[in-house]
């Protein structure tokens, strides 16, 4: 009596602490749900809601899938071992590869993603940053032109350029500097014996990611 006595409060106890919790969460997804709406509907406040949104849902939720970042070109137009390749000019190592192609060639993204920035000086020239699924930044470096904009999102095969010799490449031939960052530290990646091989730890070889 005593056994069913208990089980029975038992069974009370926990359905009212579902009750609880599930009326709790309704409620802050009700909240949540009408903050967003209200944010949405006025033009000024609605790129800071769709800018969160659409990096969680694109780092988060998005197939990778990398394809080539440029069109027509095809593994023997990189070398594959150029990737920390040490010494490396002023980078003191390579920490991307390069995509050897006529100047004027489009620059396509390899990933769905969101641009983060586009820019124009220093060592990559006009360069293209954008981050892709599971959180990693695809960056785009020495463009000829830039043919996107911050803020917008782009598919997978997306025009964002074209390939050219910007930055610290003038002189050498055109081609695309393509690296892959990650703000997550892969520890398995370090390299103590390697020039900069903490910093591996956050670059991902290319190569692994985009070959067919």
């Amino acid at each position: 009596m005593f056994y069913i006595t208990w089980f029975g409060y038992n069974i009370l106890i926990s359905n009212i602490c579902c009750a609880v919790i599930t009326n709790t969460t309704r409620r802050f997804w009700g909240f949540f749900a009408l903050l967003f709406v209200s944010l949405y509907k006025n033009k000024r406040t609605r790129k800071l809601v769709l800018f969160p949104m659409a990096i969680l849902v694109i780092g988060t939720f998005v197939p990778q899938n990398a394809i080539i970042p440029v069109e027509g070109a095809t593994t023997s137009d990189w070398n594959e071992n150029s990737f920390w390749a040490y010494p490396w000019g002023s980078s003191i190592t390579h920490k991307g590869i390069d995509i050897f192609k006529e100047k004027g060639t489009n620059i396509i993204s390899a990933t769905h993603g969101l641009v983060i920035y586009t820019s124009s000086g220093g060592k990559g020239g006009n360069a293209v940053m954008i981050l892709g699924p599971k959180w990693r930044f695809h960056y785009y470096a020495h463009l000829d032109e830039v043919k996107t904009f911050a803020m917008k999102p782009v598919k997978r095969g997306s025009v964002v350029g074209t390939v050219g010799d910007s930055g610290n490449a003038i002189g050498k031939p055109p081609h695309l500097h393509y690296a892959i960052t990650t703000p997550i530290p892969y520890f398995s990646r370090y390299d103590g014996e390697a020039v900069h091989g903490w910093k591996k730890m956050f670059y991902l070889r290319p190569d692994d990611h985009i070959r067919p």
